[in-house]
């Protein structure tokens, strides 16, 4: 019997944001806000957000076809899609043979009232969600209008099924955002609270850092995805792309 895991599972974050240098640039500026003119959701990639998805393409393009996704799941972020894009033309698998979906249970965790904020207006506008998130941590605040990680972990959990119900056996590549990845592992993996909180401590999801699974029959009755690799950065340093890691959200709401 065909097993419901992918055989092989790729969970790339987006590459390099307009969104993650306006915040960087808030932030060195002491700025209480993150000053972006698109929606959240419009983003685009930065030229050298662009220049890592490509090299992220090269990469898989160095692999046998029957090794290359066949199916790429995307956020519908315009910073995700856009990844996906040119990833798909650099690596050879954007044929009639790859079926790609745009899939909205991966978008960005959504912050509510402390949408664009740093941390500095975040405890200067909303001091009670600044103490709120310390009193209940961060996988289970959720600030007004927004979602905790509990909230994204929901949404993945019927991802992971639809996965498990169409793309059995396939060579799955998700393109999403941080704490999507961060959340996915978390379900894969079976992990605690605490566990997945200590792998998000370490740092940040590189853009279009690569984590990767693999299926093993023998673990477990039913077989199950195992962790091969987790925030790979080789295909941006074979291609001498950057390497940047600037998070999304404001750093007091991640």
């Amino acid at each position: 019997m065909q097993s419901s895991w992918p055989k092989r599972l790729w969970i790339v974050r987006h590459g390099e944001s307009a969104g993650n240098v306006a915040r960087d640039a808030a932030h060195a500026a002491g700025a209480s806000r993150i000053f972006i003119e698109e929606r959240d959701v419009d983003v685009p990639l930065s030229e050298r957000g662009q220049e890592q998805a490509r090299a992220l393409g090269d990469w898989f393009a160095a692999n046998r076809e029957p090794e290359r996704p066949n199916i790429v799941l995307t956020s519908p972020y315009v910073r995700a899609r856009s990844t996906a894009a040119l990833a798909a033309e650099r690596g050879g698998f954007q044929s009639t043979r790859c079926h790609r979906v745009i899939d909205e249970r991966l978008r960005e965790r959504e912050f509510g009232v402390l949408d664009r904020l740093t941390s500095a207006g975040i405890a200067e506008l909303f001091p009670e969600q600044a103490e709120a998130r310390r009193v209940m941590g961060k996988f289970y605040h959720r600030p007004p209008g927004g979602e905790s990680w509990c909230d994204v972990i929901l949404r993945l959990r019927s991802m992971l099924d639809t996965i498990g119900l169409h793309y059995g056996g396939c060579n799955v590549l998700i393109v999403a955002h941080q704490v999507v990845v961060l959340c996915l592992r978390y379900l894969i993996e079976n992990l605690t609270e605490e566990e997945i909180l200590a792998i998000d401590a370490r740092g940040d999801v590189v853009n279009c850092g690569v984590t990767e699974y693999g299926f093993d029959p023998d673990a477990g009755p039913d077989g199950a995805l195992k962790l091969i690799a987790y925030n790979v950065t080789a295909p941006l340093r074979d291609a001498g792309a950057p390497v940047t890691a600037a998070p999304d959200a404001p750093v007091a709401a991640r």
